[in-house]
């Protein structure tokens, strides 16, 4: 991200948490938290892809880590 951006945008030090981070576009959104220098962490169901998101922003500099959360599940989200 150029230096301007940066500074408009920028997350360092921030930590966002991206509820249905495994599926497509909350994947993407996660990518671009990280991009923009946040910590993200991948909610969702399925530990497999939350896993390879993981993986894959961590792959291109950035931190995350995957939290399991059932969005309909009231109990869950709390416990996240």
């Amino acid at each position: 991200m150029p230096d301007y951006l940066q500074k408009l945008f920028g997350l360092d030090g921030r930590v966002a948490v991206v509820i249905g981070g495994t599926g497509v576009l909350g994947g993407e959104l996660c990518n671009g938290l990280a991009q923009a220098g946040a910590t993200v962490v991948v909610a969702g169901r399925s530990e497999e892809r939350g896993e390879a998101r993981v993986a894959t922003i961590e792959k291109l500099g950035g931190k995350a880590t995957f939290a399991e959360v059932d969005a309909a599940d009231r109990e869950s989200v709390k416990s996240l």
